[in-house]
């Protein structure tokens, strides 16, 4: 049996319209920004996620949320995280972490240390999912693509590379896997590249790209029962996103990201499947998932 903690490491405060795209608008990233009109408007804090999975003598966590530094003492502290995200960054995305919320911290809860982590595995290096990877920079094996982080060496607007400066990355290239029936091309997401952790379809990290090049959705499967639970990251902002086809606010390749959204939603849909769950859905709250 594998155990799924649905952890959350804190919130996001954005302009709605990052999470759900404005399609009468189409808002530009500075639009986004606390600078403008429009990004001061309709903001809302969302939660940021972090998935602990429990599997056999495996410890594996996917994201790693909101470092400490972003609120020293529990509170939203803006100069603190100007430090720690830049000023760039804070004016697009204000963070919070409620004592006791960090990802190190609630590893330490559930008496786990952060050495004893076998794999961590990154879905992309935006701010809010790589943030805390310091806090578990002693992990065994500490896992992106190579898509992801080359995209992220060459877009220093996008991404704050000092999170994972220090930090012993382990790139993994995606296998490709367009060849066999329809439905097993369709299994292997929607551009067909697959990064399969143990070889046996328990753990495959699928490539969705549009949000961001090396984006990476964990699908975890039971291979006994075929039951399967999706974590999409920001493939979609909600389980809102993939019902009603609505996309993220920013997009790296907008084709990409509808045929994602649309590999979410069948995937989301198959019988099969337990619980899809976006990084940033406001309807979901910390519970563990038994597969």
């Amino acid at each position: 049996m594998m155990k799924i903690h649905v952890l959350q490491t804190g919130q996001v405060n954005i302009s709605e319209s990052l999470a759900f795209r404005d399609e009468e608008v189409n808002p530009s990233l500075p639009k986004l920004t606390v600078l403008s009109s429009y990004g001061r408007k309709n903001r809302k804090w969302f939660p940021v996620s972090a998935y602990l999975i429990e599997y056999d003598d495996y410890l594996i966590l996917y994201d790693t949320g909101w470092h400490r530094d972003i609120s020293p003492n529990g509170k939203y502290e803006k100069l603190s995280q100007i430090r720690h995200q830049t000023l760039k960054d804070y004016l697009t995305n204000q963070g919070l972490v409620p004592e006791g919320q960090a990802i190190n911290e609630q590893l330490e809860s559930l008496n786990i240390k952060t050495s004893d982590l076998d794999y961590v595995i990154l879905s992309h290096l935006d701010v809010d999912h790589a943030s805390g990877l310091k806090h578990v920079g002693d992990a065994k094996k500490i896992m992106v693509s190579r898509d992801e982080l080359d995209f992220a060496n060459k877009n220093k607007i996008r991404y704050v590379g000092n999170m994972w400066k220090g930090v012993d990355l382990d790139t993994f290239e995606f296998e490709d896997r367009l060849h066999g029936t329809e439905e097993e091309i369709f299994e292997n997401g929607p551009v067909g590249r697959v990064y399969d952790l143990f070889g046996d379809g328990k753990f495959q990290l699928i490539n969705i790209p549009g949000h961001t090049p090396g984006l990476v959705a964990l699908k975890i499967t039971n291979t006994y029962t075929g039951k399967y639970v999706l974590l999409f990251s920001d493939g979609g902002y909600a389980e809102k996103s993939w019902r009603e086809m609505i996309l993220p606010g920013i997009a790296d390749n907008l084709d990409q990201a509808i045929e994602s959204l649309k590999w979410i939603r069948q995937t989301s849909l198959n019988e099969n499947c337990i619980e899809s769950l976006a990084n940033h859905d406001p309807d979901i709250k910390p519970h563990i998932i038994e597969l």
